[in-house]
């Protein structure tokens, strides 16, 4: 079973976009494999709508008070593997993954791990200074070595032997790799595997995506 965790805190504006384009990418594999996808919210701490939009989605959730993006993943990834999960793909509230996301994934195997690249949906509310910055630094290629939890995939195996997501409130994900690459874990750095996320500067966790572009934008 493949299992899509989904950490969400407060994250009824994007919430309904992303898993909509899951279940796009869930109904193009299955056009040419018969592999089971079970989707699931973890709902960190939410006092906004997002609750009633996984329950209107029809998808599983469970909900938590940790405020810990760390913990949080951990907990949904956790409890898939337990329900038979062999393969988890993790990614982010307020990103949309490609269609090809879960197809391209089977394509790499066999692997431990994949980490995929992200893309900025709008740069409309980011100066064009900043989006130079953006380019400059982000390798969209194969082989790349960017890191983000809004696109990342591993074997329950992996997962388990690298001790899992950490309790902590931002690079949570670099930890995992880190601690895979240490075991000598097979890593793909794909371009292939790919998500839109957001452009947005009020970051949910501190030093995470959003941070990195404000400080992007504004600069010391």
């Amino acid at each position: 079973m493949i299992a899509v965790v989904i950490p969400a805190h407060n994250e009824a504006h994007d919430l309904r976009a992303c898993l909509e384009a899951i279940q796009q990418s869930i109904q193009l594999l299955h056009r040419s494999h018969d592999r089971e996808v079970r989707v699931l919210v973890v709902l960190d701490n939410c006092s906004d709508d997002s609750l009633k939009i996984a329950k209107d989605m029809g998808v599983e959730y469970i909900e938590c008070n940790f405020s810990c993006v760390g913990k949080t993943r951990d907990l949904g990834v956790r409890h898939m593997i337990d329900l038979g999960a062999t393969w988890i793909s993790c990614t982010d509230a307020d990103s949309s993954v490609e269609p090809q996301w879960l197809l391209q994934q089977l394509k790499h195997q066999p692997t431990d791990a994949i980490c995929g690249v992200v893309q900025i949906d709008n740069w409309h509310q980011l100066s064009a200074e900043t989006q130079q910055q953006y380019l400059k630094h982000y390798q969209d290629s194969m082989d790349h070595r960017h890191i983000h939890g809004a696109n990342l995939s591993f074997s329950a195996t992996a997962y388990l032997q690298a001790g899992g997501f950490k309790a902590l409130s931002c690079h949570e994900d670099v930890n995992l790799v880190e601690q895979m690459q240490a075991l000598n874990l097979k890593i793909v750095w794909s371009n292939l595997v790919r998500v839109t996320t957001s452009s947005r500067l009020d970051a949910r966790a501190p030093e995470g995506f959003a941070h990195f572009l404000q400080q992007l934008e504004t600069p010391p």
